[in-house]
């Protein structure tokens, strides 16, 4: 009963926070799936849709007609024999939302059974990858571990691009899940991955169907900093490796995002300190985060899940935005969460 409240409570505040813009326009369809923006509507806040949602990967990307959009594909907050498919949410400002249902259905990827988590979203000649863990595998016998799904558009339909895991086995005691693939600024990509508090990069191939060894022969380079347990991201600025993880337990009040500094990808990275944490006033369970920079600006925003003050069921998470910003040394400014959000933000 509590579940069915609160989800309601979500779409009621939802929708109130739609209606009350002077002049916009809702449709028949979903809450949250279509809605006529207007100049200057105030902006409705966090979480920014309706639905129990974690692990967001924020991404900018163009589609076939040449729109370019905001994108942030979660994971669905769910029992993990429930999470069987993703969907994703485009907008134009980060304001309004459109949902894509099932943009990756377990029925495209034969080997994936449950526990399909965090995609990592990137586009590469002309295509759109998506890069999931799916069964949550405890050891090197059972099936599953991080898959590559490949489609012509933003919005799916995605497709299994390889037909089995890239990545199927415990390295360096990582389990293979959360993975993030990051392009460096000489064009190399990269998969940055790892649960079980161990952090892996290796290199893609340059058609992403496989992993190519660094220079002395390792595919697998640990680069696990101090505190890390899950949840890895990078972006490079003014030169300098971002690297940023999840800390603590993600169905506590103390889950967290923690980051270092480093000259490459492969660091070494010293932990400088938390920027993303609860505020009792606000949520719990701020973390497994990514960001989006806003291109050809020195803009970000961080995309991240949280728990409702009254909530305490473990699957009950929501999608954040707020301001990710620098002191003038180039370090994170703690990240302030709040219910009012980000935006109108517009792309060049």
């Amino acid at each position: 009963m509590h579940h069915a409240h609160s989800a309601r409570s979500i779409r009621k505040w939802w929708l109130a926070g739609r209606l009350a813009a002077a002049g916009v326009v809702i449709t028949s369809a979903a809450f949250g799936q279509t809605a006529t923006p207007v100049p200057d509507e105030p902006h409705p806040g966090n979480p920014v849709f309706p639905g129990w949602y974690a692990d967001p990967e924020g991404v900018v990307l163009t589609d076939e007609e040449g729109r370019t959009r905001f994108w942030i594909y979660p994971t669905f907050s769910a029992r993990y024999d429930d999470q069987t498919h993703i969907d994703a949410f485009s907008s134009i400002d980060l304001v309004h939302w459109t949902k894509h249902e099932r943009v990756l259905d377990r029925g495209s990827i034969a080997w994936a059974r449950r526990a399909m988590w965090a995609p990592a979203v990137i586009e590469h000649e002309g295509q759109i990858f998506l890069f999931f863990g799916a069964n949550d595998i405890q050891n090197d016998s059972e099936v599953g571990g991080i898959g590559v799904a490949v489609a012509d558009r933003p919005e799916g339909p995605f497709r299994d691009y390889i037909g089995r895991p890239l990545i199927d086995r415990f390295h360096n005691g990582a389990q293979p899940i959360d993975q993030y693939v990051f392009k460096d600024s000489d064009g190399q990509h990269y998969i940055i991955y790892g649960g079980w508090r161990h952090c892996n990069i290796a290199r893609l191939g340059a058609d992403f169907r496989d992993l190519v060894p660094f220079d002395d022969g390792v595919i697998f380079r640990e680069i696990t900093p101090d505190g890390y347990v899950e949840g890895p991201f990078m972006f490079i600025r003014n030169g300098r490796y971002y690297f940023m993880w999840s800390e603590g337990g993600w169905t506590g009040p103390d889950y967290s995002v923690a980051y270092a500094i480093g000259d490459s990808p492969l660091g070494p990275f010293k932990r400088v300190g938390k920027i993303l944490q609860q505020d009792p006033k606000v949520a719990t369970g701020a973390g497994h985060h990514s960001a989006i920079q806003v291109p050809g600006r020195d803009e970000f925003y961080i995309v991240y899940h949280r728990r409702p003050l009254d909530e305490t069921d473990r699957d009950h998470r929501v999608v954040c935005i707020d301001r990710l910003e620098f002191d003038t040394d180039g370090t994170i400014k703690p990240v302030v969460i709040t219910n009012e959000g980000v935006g109108p933000v517009r792309l060049p």
